[in-house]
């Protein structure tokens, strides 16, 4: 009795999708190919232009048409555009160019009536796009926040960490290494102690997804330890220093010159008012000229 309520069980989940079909990828998808979802229609009445593909937006909750008649924005957001092609019982959309965006559940639906609530979907289609970013390097510090660096000039004697980082689908795996040298670090941070001249050079790090090991990227820092008669001011560090600097000053500066003209122009602004003008109001207003009011009193005596 069981098995025979199992089998019935699926021949109706087979049968409420027998009329739509979604076909995908199955493998994993890498960042800038191009994927293309297919939609099969078994069903011999039911026309193409009946139905239209579906992505389902975690933001939202909710499923939303993915059409060319879809808003062209929204597509721009999530790809850089999709194409839909409609053929004898079948319908297929092309992501030329998939990114990050791109990746999630899919399903293909119809918009014919005379068939069942059950039957006007398809199976969920879900795939995952493996990404890896090119990666930056930052010297530990204050020139973090001023961008990657590619030259490093270090005084004499001078601690150096380097930090290494890729924006990645999965966290990625950092090596580090040096031109003509025999090791590797695996690690995101390259640190040097007390550098000399011999620690001068090319230092690469690799970032590698643990997943895909065709998704590796490198990024290259050249090391300069500077002599000891260098001059203070050649070394990265003290450069950063200046600029910093320079910029604090102009913009205190500009905030001064801001104060004092606000404070000189509040101040006229105040000597320029002067006692209200009221001579207009002395001039008398008698019943029989134009400026007067309707009365009932019969004295000539001006009203002001």
């Amino acid at each position: 009795m069981r098995g025979l309520l199992a089998l019935f069980v699926i021949a109706l989940i087979h049968g409420s999708y027998a009329s739509l079909l979604l076909q995908g990828p199955s493998e994993v998808v890498l960042q800038g190919s191009t994927v293309t979802l297919e939609c099969l229609v078994s069903d011999p009445e039911l026309n193409t232009s009946q139905v239209h593909f579906e992505r389902f937006s975690k933001y939202m909750q909710s499923w939303y048409r993915l059409e060319p008649e879809t808003s062209y924005f929204r597509r721009r957001c999530l790809y850089d555009y999709i194409n839909v092609q409609r053929e004898e019982q079948r319908i297929s959309l092309s992501i030329p160019y998939v990114t990050s965006y791109a990746e999630g559940s899919y399903r293909c639906v119809s918009d014919a009536v005379n068939i069942t609530a059950t039957a006007n979907s398809s199976q969920t289609l879900t795939f995952k796009v493996h990404y890896m970013g090119e990666p930056l390097l930052y010297r530990s510090g204050l020139s973090r926040y001023l961008g990657s660096v590619q030259d490093l000039k270090v005084s004499l004697g001078e601690d150096v960490t380097v930090d290494c980082s890729a924006s990645s689908s999965q966290k990625p795996e950092y090596f580090w290494q040096k031109e003509g040298g025999d090791w590797i670090l695996p690690s995101s941070k390259l640190t040097l102690k007390k550098v000399t001249a011999l620690d001068g050079g090319e230092y690469t790090c690799t970032a590698q997804h643990p997943s895909v090991s065709s998704l590796t990227k490198k990024r290259t820092i050249s090391i300069t330890v500077l002599p000891e008669d260098a001059p203070w001011y050649e070394s990265t560090n003290m450069q950063i220093t200046l600029i910093t600097a320079a910029v604090a000053l102009t913009l205190l500066v500009l905030m001064v010159f801001m104060t004092v003209f606000l404070c000189r122009r509040a101040k006229q602004a105040k000597t320029s008012k002067g006692p209200i003008d009221d001579r207009s109001q002395k001039k008398p207003i008698y019943k029989n000229s134009v400026e007067s009011l309707p009365s009932t009193c019969g004295d000539k005596q001006p009203l002001v």
